[in-house]
């Protein structure tokens, strides 16, 4: 992607990111769709080492493309979307799973705290050739009053245990009565078993395993699926 090919609104907000990080397009093809996602390039320097299994509460990890947002982006391109379904992907990051989702049909909403993060979907966005992509942000702690959504996604978001009381109530708020969520994580995340445990309260859950290729190391990631229960 050059830069000057972006539409105007994105082609300032690039400008504006470039003034503050070395940032490049990468992209990414997931089967038959191609994006084109806007990427923090100087990576060390922003982590400064941190380890995203132990400095959970300090790591950037909107900067990085997990293992599980591709299995989650893989998933979400093999399911078709029914016309005019709905998708929030929450904690969106550099939003693999959501564009890919958009690609594929839906009407997707993008999500996450900060407007920084947002400003990257949005040009990642606009670089992909996808029109119709929200971008909300979206506090779990005080969640915006939305429509529901058909779909819920979210890729590695469950790194602090005291957000996940908040993230079921984002779920039971903006998930519409008959709604699916998928998530996926790294299975080393210590923190998926007890959330799970919490979320089976209200939510009937399925799971798979998916392993991926990382460089030289092979990941097991856990994709979930939550449904409400029947009352």
């Amino acid at each position: 992607m050059e830069p000057r090919q972006l539409p105007g609104r994105a082609a300032d907000i690039y400008k504006e990111i470039r003034r503050k990080y070395k940032v490049g397009f990468e992209p990414l093809r997931v089967r038959d769709k191609e994006l084109e996602l806007l990427q923090v390039t100087d990576l060390e320097a922003l982590l400064g080492g941190k380890d995203p299994f132990q400095d959970v509460s300090s790591f950037p990890f909107w900067v990085k493309i997990w293992e599980s947002a591709l299995v989650l982006a893989d998933f979400m391109a093999t399911t078709p979307a029914a016309p005019g379904q709905t998708l929030l992907e929450l904690g969106a990051g550099l939003g693999a799973p959501g564009l890919v989702a958009a690609a594929s049909g839906y009407q997707v909403t993008l999500s996450d705290f900060e407007p920084l993060i947002l400003d990257f979907q949005r040009v990642s966005a606009a670089a992909s050739g996808l029109t119709g992509v929200r971008f909300e942000l979206i506090d779990w702690l005080r969640p915006p009053a939305l429509p529901p959504f058909d779909t819920i996604i979210g890729a590695e978001i469950l790194f602090r245990e005291d957000f996940f009381a908040p993230l079921l109530t984002v779920f039971s708020k903006l998930l519409a009565p008959e709604g699916t969520i998928y998530l996926a994580h790294d299975v080393r995340r210590k923190s998926l078993p007890p959330f799970l445990q919490l979320a089976g309260k209200e939510f009937e859950i399925g799971v798979s395993k998916r392993r991926i290729t990382s460089g030289d190391e092979s990941v097991t990631v856990i994709l979930n699926r939550l449904r409400p229960r029947k009352k």
